[in-house]
């Protein structure tokens, strides 16, 4: 195999990464028609989890006979249920509301078809990121070893992210559905410890899934790049950056944000105080 001592051929390994990007390529074609039709952009972000999910599931079909089956399963597992609980929240949150700020302002600046624009600056562009950022998936299910003690501590990390998230956004949730809650910046239970629970859990998965693919140090080096790209689009990319200058001028948000870490967990700077600030949005 071309990344390292393991006893899968190249050709294997050409075959899931052809196949993988020609999956992520499809759900976000697939959406992109959807969104143009139904003129909501936003619902590419329902596809990034789904697309995930997607190039798990054939990176495990074609691996078939190549990986280890426990391995190869519990990776591709893993994926699954981590795109698809981000695609459902994301849904559900989204139900009823209009298009994100985000691709309205992106698609105002579109010189010629909108439409064309918004294929190759979102759509092609999160596909592309979709099958960088899974690689350490397409490398682990092809691994002829049973997971070692590194991949077993990836998958404990990789749990951990998932819970850490998914009780972040169920946290928000409960806040927004209580009208006592409206106007009242969002900083208790985890938003207490992190402005954002949601990013660092998935900054969690990605670096699990990533040690799932260590078993040399060619995979580790190979599959390296994908929780460094996901790492930097959470924190200086698409989503703490962006979420924070959106609610920069939101009252109640700069005292919240003087006590309260930026991404990685700490003890707050004293206790939360009454806010007159809105709830947070994400």
């Amino acid at each position: 195999m071309s990344v390292g001592s393991v006893d899968a051929d190249a050709d294997a390994l050409g075959i899931v990464l052809a196949a993988s990007a020609a999956a992520a390529l499809t759900v976000m074609l697939v959406t992109f028609v959807i969104g143009t039709v139904r003129s909501l952009h936003r619902v590419v972000d329902v596809a990034w989890g789904i697309a995930f999910a997607a190039v798990a599931l054939v990176a495990w079909f074609l691996a078939a006979g190549h990986g280890d089956d426990p391995r190869r399963t519990l990776v591709a597992l893993a994926t699954v249920v981590w795109g698809l609980r981000l695609a459902t929240h994301i849904a559900r949150r989204g139900r009823g509301h209009g298009e994100d700020p985000r691709y309205a302002r992106m698609l105002s600046r579109a010189r010629g078809n909108p439409a064309l624009y918004a294929l190759g600056k979102v759509y092609l562009l999160q596909g592309g990121l979709v099958w960088l950022v899974s690689l350490p998936v397409q490398i682990a299910v092809l691994l002829p070893e049973p997971l070692g003690a590194l991949g077993w501590l990836g998958l404990a990390v990789w749990a951990a992210g998932l819970t850490f998230e998914g009780v972040g956004d169920h946290q928000l949730a409960r806040f927004k559905a209580d009208p006592a809650h409206r106007g009242l910046i969002m900083d208790r239970g985890l938003w207490n410890w992190t402005r954002h629970p949601n990013y660092f859990g998935d900054f969690l998965v990605w670096w699990g899934l990533y040690l799932t693919a260590c078993a040399t140090w060619q995979t580790a080096l190979f599959a390296l790049v994908s929780p460094l790209v996901m790492s930097a689009l959470l924190i200086w990319g698409s989503g703490k950056r962006l979420l924070e200058a959106h609610m920069a001028d939101r009252p109640g948000y700069a005292a919240y944000r003087e006590r309260t870490s930026g991404f990685f967990p700490r003890p707050p700077r004293g206790a939360p105080q009454p806010s007159t600030g809105r709830a947070r949005s994400s």
